[in-house]
This record gives structure tokens, sequence and C-alpha cells, in this order.
């Protein structure tokens, strides 16, 4: 039996017990918090790998993972993967039915569906070559017809380049309205490098004497880069593929980011590589415009390419503000031209002059697109090395808060 002396003795003695022992600092369980946060996205996730870009998106690094007893993002995406139930889609039973072959129906060939993309990816090359022959065969033609035919030409481009980017490695994983914008941009900087350099030329000198002065547009620039669609959907599904693999087998963001940038530096020089053959190719049959047009034209297949990579990974914000500005910096050149006619402003048109007189019109594009290109890919080799940028989930500036 406890006399009242002993309880009165033994309770200083437990408070002192309770003093000394170290209060417990944070919860038991730290990565509960980040489940019910991140709950989403981890129970629609196919793989840890998925789970892990979306947290990399949100900023999440190998320092906060240890943060959460975890040596990186990855060994931390793969205990909320193994946590978090699987979120079951509506219809998802049909779907995986529809998916798997029958016994008495064998799948579909993989083979004739990678033909089909390749053809289509031929399809813009093969257009404007076709449009080039009919237009000088046509020599005798009335005006009237050989204006129809260059019409008709260029609206069969649109399309075949339309469904070239639409399937395969340059399509987009998801549309946004902000693809619109780019598609303006891209459509100014590809009429630029057809028709810029004369107009220049034209304004520069007093004109364009319009209707007597034709348009002379630059053909073998046109030819090389519509043919040059092929070789950068080899290049974006080189390096998608690599990349995938890369972030496969990485086990932390920098291991990751050093796996890729050397990827991403590869696919555009083989890109730009495989262009500038298109361009001196284009050049011998068709007649060359000179080695200044066709640095002005490699610089422009290069931003396009990145444009394009940038967006298919999930930054097509990136990839617009790029081609946009190349786009303002040609419309400027333009500007300043025509400006500088105005009475008391002829300085205004002296850079332009001044380059142009030194290097000819291509210069002007030339210098707008290789700013922009070295812009996109400097952006590129900090987004494109990151997990969020090769997760085909949702993306990659979707997650972002």
């Amino acid at each position: 039996m406890t006399t009242p002396d002993g309880a009165a003795a033994q309770a200083p003695a437990q408070r002192k017990d309770a003093t000394a022992r170290p209060a417990r600092r944070g919860p038991a369980d730290p990565v509960r918090a980040l489940m019910h946060h991140h709950q989403n996205l981890c129970a629609h996730a196919v793989d840890a790998l998925e789970i892990a870009a979306g947290l990399e998106a949100y900023g999440v690094t190998d320092r906060t993972a240890a943060r959460f007893r975890h040596r990186d993002v990855f060994s931390l995406a793969e205990e909320l993967y193994a946590r978090v139930p699987r979120a079951e889609p509506d219809g998802a039973p049909a779907a995986e039915s529809a998916s798997t072959p029958s016994p008495g129906r064998p799948p579909a060939p993989a083979g004739r569906s990678r033909s089909v993309r390749g053809a289509l990816q031929l399809l813009p090359g093969a257009v404007c070559l076709a449009t080039v022959a009919a237009l000088a065969s046509s020599g005798e033609a009335t005006p009237l017809a050989r204006k129809a035919v260059g019409i008709a030409g260029v609206v069969l481009l649109a399309l075949a380049v339309r469904l070239a980017v639409r399937t395969g490695p340059l399509r987009l994983r998801h549309h946004e309205p902000r693809s619109r914008a780019a598609a303006l941009w891209i459509c100014w900087t590809a009429g630029y490098a057809v028709y810029g350099d004369w107009l220049l030329g034209q304004l520069l000198t007093g004109g364009p004497d319009l209707p007597p002065a034709a348009p002379r547009p630059a053909v073998a620039t046109a030819v090389a880069l519509a043919c040059a669609l092929a070789p950068a959907a080899g290049c974006a599904r080189w390096f998608a593929v690599r990349g995938r693999r890369g972030l496969a087998v990485s086990r932390g963001l920098g291991e990751l980011a050093a796996r890729t940038r050397p990827l991403l530096l590869t696919a555009t020089l083989l890109f730009l590589g495989a262009l500038v053959a298109l361009l001196l190719g284009a050049g011998a049959v068709l007649g060359s415009d000179g080695a200044v047009a066709v640095a002005a034209a490699a610089a422009l297949g290069v931003l396009l390419f990145l444009a394009r990579l940038l967006a298919v990974h999930g930054f097509p914000e990136a990839a617009a503000a790029g081609l946009a500005s190349a786009t303002a910096l040609e419309a400027l050149a333009l500007s300043l031209v025509l400006i500088a006619r105005l009475p008391g402003l002829p300085p205004l048109d002296m850079p332009v002059e001044t380059l142009t007189t030194a290097a000819g019109p291509a210069a002007v594009p030339a210098v707008a697109c290789t700013a922009a290109a070295l812009g996109l890919l400097v952006h590129g080799l900090r987004a494109l090395t990151g997990a969020c940028a090769h997760s085909p989930s949702e993306p990659a500036e979707a997650h972002r808060p």
C-alpha cells in the first residue's frame, strides 16, 4: 500500500523524468502530410517516376527529400507510390479489355504505324518540291495561273506540316490556347525566311515599287526547311527515348541532369548537321543566296526545333517566348527602316543599314534567330533536364504553383 508520503515523493521524480526526456519534434510520420498534399498526383500516377516528376515540378529537391528521411526525390516518390492507393478511372476495365488483343485477333503491327508516321514527316518536303517543280514547269503560263499554283502549294504545304507535327515525336501531349500564338510566330519567322530578305532590301532602297516589283522568294531555304521536319522528328524521338531511359536509371535529380544535358546538346547538333546538309544540297540544286543566308536558315531551323522540343516536353510558354522574341527583332528591323522615312528621324535605321551593308539583308534574321535559339538552348539545359520534362502525364508547367 502506497503511503501519502510515498506518493508525494514519487510525483517530483516523475516530473523530473518528464523534464529530462527530450520532446519529440515533428510528426512521427513526416511523409503523411506530403501524401495528403499531393493526393491527386499520387493516386493517378502510373508509376513512381511520374510522382517524382510532379514533386520536382512543385520544387521538391533532394535536399527537401532529406527532411522526409529519404536520400533523394526518387526514393520519396517510391514510398508515396507504394502507400497511396491507386484511383481507378471510370471505364478502366473496358479500356483494358479494348487494349488487350483477343486470342483470335492479332495485335496491330507497330511497324506499320511507324512507317505511316515516317511518311507523314516526309510529306512537307515532298509537297514543297512538287510545288517548286510545278512553278518551274509553268513558265509559259499566265501570271494568274502561276499565282494559283503557288497559293495551292502553300495551302497544301501548311496542311502537310500540320499533319507531320500532329503525329509522332513532334506531337504535343496537351493542346493549349497559347500554342495558337506560337503558331503565328512560326508563320512569321518562316515567311520572313522566304520573303524577308527581299522585302528588307526593297525597303532599304526606297521601295518596294508595287505592283511591278514581284517578290523573289528564297526557294532553297523553303525546300530545306520543309525537308528538315523528318530529321527533326528523328532527333526528337532520340532525345525522348534516351531521356526517359535516363529518368528510369537515375537515383537523383543531379544525376538525371548530368545524363540529360549531353543528350540535348547532341540532339541539337545532330539536327543542325542534318539541316546544314539539306541547305547546302538545296542551294546547289536551286541556287544559293550566300553563306549568311545559309546561317540564317540554320539558326531558324534550330530555333524551331528547340521550341517544338520544349513544347512537346511540357514547356509551351518558353517555346512561345523564344519564337516571339525572334519575331519581334525581325519586325523591329523592318519598322525602323519605315520609321526612318519620316522627317527628322533618319538615324533610326542606322543599325539595320550598317548590318545589312556589312553582311547583307540575311544578317538580320541570322542575328534574331541565333539570339532566340541560344536563349531557348540555355533554358532547355535547365528545363529539359528535370524529371517533370519526361513525365507523360501532364505538361511540366501545369504542375508549377
